[in-house]
């Protein structure tokens, strides 16, 4: 029975395939060899990044709860670029900063987007520019497509990300305004030279009392005496 299928596989093959046996069964053997080692060339990578992929979950530990900071300045933003492990991952957007440490594999270290954490990283994603210049909060001259862009990464991180602060507003400081005291004149004041120093014109009150005081206090005494020690010109005759 066994003899009688094995004449009718031979045949079968010769038949269909126009190969002997032996022929047919080394090419099969072939084939099977070349699929084992393509299976075991990508099959195996994608097998090693799964178990990669398993132990980093088993290895990290639950995530903190995000902390509220308040107002920080872009130098004390720094601090969370991810370069230590003990600290949340943070990045900015419109001056509003957001706790990115669930996606440390973006943000992070090593990631695509390493190099938006810590920073206000506006411009940067408007125009989707990976340049060290563009890595600001400033989006002043932007294009409406820019600014739409931006509105889009806006709006991701706040229906993903929780909200843990906002960037001090940094105002230039004038040198009036350091000093303490208001450059423009007080309403009401007329800023004359005599009166903003405080003196006192007095040459010209003094002037006006020397004028004033001999209607005032009668005749000066220099002036009573001039005719007693003047003599008139009928005593020079009598002498």
């Amino acid at each position: 029975m066994a003899l009688q299928l094995w004449e009718t596989l031979k045949e079968a093959i010769t038949a269909y395939t126009g190969l002997s046996p032996a022929a047919f069964f080394t090419v099969v053997a072939l084939l099977w060899a070349i699929y084992y080692v393509l299976s075991g060339m990508f099959g195996s990578s994608d097998n090693h990044h799964q178990q990669r992929s398993r132990e980093y979950e088993e290895q990290m530990e639950p995530l903190p709860p995000p902390v509220q900071l308040g107002e920080i300045t872009e130098e004390e933003l720094k601090q969370y670029d991810g370069s230590d492990s003990k600290k949340p991952l943070l990045m900015a957007i419109k001056s509003q900063i957001y706790d990115v440490s669930q996606s440390r594999m973006f943000y992070g270290p090593g990631g695509p987007y390493a190099l938006f954490a810590g920073k206000d990283a506006s411009r940067a994603l408007a125009k989707m520019s990976f340049e060290e210049k563009d890595l600001t909060g400033d989006i002043s001259g932007l294009g409406p497509f820019e600014l739409e862009a931006l509105q889009d990464w806006e709006y991701k991180f706040m229906s993903k990300y929780v909200k843990v602060g906002s960037i001090k507003s940094t105002v230039p400081v004038t040198d009036g305004a350091s000093s303490g005291e208001s450059t423009e004149p007080k309403e009401g004041v007329v800023d004359t030279p005599a009166e903003s120093k405080g003196v006192v014109d007095t040459p010209a009150e003094t002037k006006e009392v020397d004028i004033a005081k001999p209607a005032e206090y009668g005749p000066s005494e220099t002036a009573a005496a001039g005719p007693e020690a003047t003599p008139s010109s009928d005593d020079t005759k009598k002498e």
